[in-house]
């Protein structure tokens, strides 16, 4: 507007301007400028007056328009109101919705609970007529039984909270409650009872037991009285019948043992002019095991250790040593309890001291039995083979028990252990001082391998063999004081012998028996074995060293002088031996042949063993071979052209090598 203004300004301007300069007058240019507006202002109320209809219908229409918008703004205020009161009812109808939801929600989980609730606690009449008709042993029984002791662990839960609902139903589970209690005790101390028949099979009755095992489970969380009742019933009688069976068994298998059983007379460092064998009297058995050798009494620890029991009445004619008929009443005795502690466990419901201190009420005159059994055995058993292999057989079964993952016994092989253990030292020590108390005067002088020797062997590679794969410091210990008091035994028999060779060989003979009997039945680097193989090699050199002397001595105490001189530097005496050098050359030539043949036949009439005897000759043979070559470095050249070459010596001691 402010430029629309300013525009007519400049054209009133321009105007005016125009005027002046036309030099018009401006009153008569105002005069007629007011005459024109009169007539513009004529004509326009005549315009107004022709128009006037129109322009009254146009009032009029105006008027009947803002009747109308009135009225349109009234029912628009109307509808507004409805709205308002429909969104005011939509959102009431909203929360009516939602709390009708919850309800809704609230009353259908409380329905599936009431339901469930119940359905627990309605008594059918199909489980009344099958808990009061039914035998317990059929299938409808056992599943109305569970039902029965759910319905009765729920009433304890409401009783418990004081809750009438339970009032209505617990008079009938109370009654269903004592006759499914009085058919479970009768049928459980049925199948008890069943024990209690000659010859009968418990393992049948323990199964049926195990089968329906909730009887009992069902009468321990509903009366416990009664639950207690069967347990001691069960106590009782399978107690008496272990006692019984084991009692009987082991008087049984006493009746199998060897008649001539191993004494005091049989330590190992008597007098052998009479000698004995435990297995004497057992035709089968008489020349396969000796006091101190194993033979196959071994076999208890192997093959034999998981073999069936020896049946008594089967076997009347054979004779067993302890040990084996100790393995087959401690195999016995691993099988059934066992089987025992895992029923105990599994049908009684007991973990742990629980489980021990009823499998111990059941076992406990059992085990007292065969432990009061094997100390009247040990307290006049001198057979120390026999009471290491009733103790390794503890260790074994001990572990088979770990592995059936029954510990109920481990106290029971210890108090065996604990039995066996001092008595087997004691027979031991005794054996020992045995050998102490040896006096070897008495003895007859021979080179050869004494039976005191022989009977060490076979000792020691016994009880090393057994001990391998459960070691023990007390064993180790022992087997060590007796080593030493044989190798000492051995000395002072060689003392007897005027000659040292004659010494040697007695050493020789006896170490290389002990080595033997060791290498074939304990491992090669048993410190045993080491000990004696060390001894024999020192013993064989010094040996070698003996029976060359005779045929090779001047040579020998040659080569020592010279090689004393030429460490001296002493060169002039060296020069001076040329004529005894000769002299030892001419003595050789003429005689080695000879040599070879006396030691042959020395060696091999010395030494019973082939094997010994060629290992020894080939020994001397190498020392000489040795010998030979120091003789031949020591000689001047005169000398060595008169020496008999040494590949004719060679081809010639080839003839001497043995197969052995």
């Amino acid at each position: 507007m402010a430029e629309a203004a300013l525009v007519d300004e400049q054209i009133d301007d321009e105007e005016v301007q125009e005027i002046l300069k036309t030099g018009t007058d401006l009153r008569q240019y105002s005069a007629q400028i007011e005459k024109e507006f009169k007539e513009v202002e004529n004509r326009s109320i005549d315009d107004y007056i022709k128009e006037s209809q129109n322009i009254a219908n146009l009032h009029y229409q105006i008027g009947s328009t803002s009747n109308i918008l009135e009225r349109m703004e009234s029912m628009l205020m109307d509808i507004q109101g409805a709205l308002n009161n429909i969104s005011t009812e939509i959102t009431s109808l909203q929360k009516k919705s939602v709390s009708m939801s919850v309800q809704l929600t609230n009353r259908q989980s409380i329905r599936a609970q009431i339901s469930q609730f119940v359905e627990d606690m309605a008594v059918p009449e199909e489980m009344v007529a099958t808990i009061m008709d039914s035998p317990v042993t059929e299938k409808e029984f056992m599943a109305h039984l569970n039902e029965l002791n759910h319905k009765l662990n729920l009433m304890k839960e409401l009783n418990f909270k004081e809750s009438k609902s339970s009032q209505d139903v617990s008079d009938v589970l109370q009654k269903l409650k004592i006759k499914a209690m009085s058919k479970l005790r009768l049928y459980l101390m049925e199948q008890i009872h069943k024990f209690r028949k000659p010859m009968a099979n418990y393992q049948i009755p323990q199964n049926a037991m195990l089968k329906y095992k909730f009887f009992f489970e069902f009468i321990l969380s509903n009366e416990r009285a009664v639950a207690q009742e069967i347990c001691n019933e069960y106590v009782d009688t399978m107690g008496k019948i272990y006692y019984s069976y084991f009692k009987s068994y082991s008087t049984r298998l006493a009746a199998l043992k060897f008649e001539e059983a191993v004494s005091k007379d049989d330590l190992m460092g008597l007098d052998d002019s009479a000698p004995k064998s435990i297995f004497s009297k057992a035709s089968s058995l008489k020349n396969k095991s000796t006091v101190f050798s194993i033979g196959d009494r071994g076999d208890v620890l192997n093959q034999q250790l998981e073999a069936p029991i020896i049946v008594p009445h089967a076997q009347q004619k054979s004779r067993y040593p302890f040990e084996a008929l100790f393995r087959s009443e401690q195999y016995a005795l691993v099988d059934n309890a066992c089987r025992e502690y895992l029923f105990v466990t599994e049908f009684f419901i007991l973990r742990g001291q629980q489980a021990q201190e009823l499998f111990n009420q059941i076992m406990g005159k059992t085990t007292s039995l065969l432990i009061k059994s094997l100390e009247t055995y040990v307290q006049d058993c001198y057979d120390t083979i026999a009471l290491f292999l009733c103790i390794q057989l503890c260790l074994r079964y001990q572990l088979m028990c770990h592995k059936r993952c029954v510990p109920a016994l481990d106290k029971y092989w210890d108090n065996l252990q604990a039995v066996i253990w001092p008595r087997f030292e004691q027979v031991f020590r005794m054996n020992i001082q045995s050998i102490l108390d040896c006096d070897p005067t008495k003895f007859p002088k021979e080179t050869g391998p004494h039976y005191i020797t022989r009977r060490y062997a076979e000792f020691s590679a016994a009880i090393v063999g057994i001990s391998e794969n459960f070691p023990n410091e007390l064993v180790s210990h022992l087997l060590l004081e007796l080593q030493e008091e044989v190798k000492c035994f051995m000395l002072r028999m060689a003392a007897i012998f005027t000659t040292r060779k004659e010494q040697l060989i007695y050493l020789i003979n006896n170490y290389d028996l002990v080595l033997g009997v060791l290498m074939e039945r304990t491992r090669d680097n048993s410190k045993e074995a080491e000990a004696f193989r060390e001894l024999l090699s020192t013993r064989s050199a010094e040996y070698v060293e003996e029976i060359l002397a005779p045929h090779l001595g001047g040579i020998i105490q040659f080569v020592k002088d010279c090689e004393q001189m030429r460490d001296k530097e002493q060169t002039e005496e060296l020069k001076r031996q040329e004529r005894r050098s000769l002299q030892l050359v001419a003595n050789f030539s003429a005689n080695w042949k000879k040599s070879l043949e006396d030691l042959n036949r020395e060696v091999f009439l010395s030494f019973p063993s082939l094997v010994t005897g060629s290992q020894l000759l080939q020994l001397a043979l190498a020392q000489l071979v040795q010998y030979y070559h120091k003789f031949y470095k020591l000689l001047t050249p005169n000398a060595r052209a008169q020496l008999v070459n040494i590949h004719v010596i060679m081809i010639e001691i080839k003839k001497y090598k043995s197969n052995y």
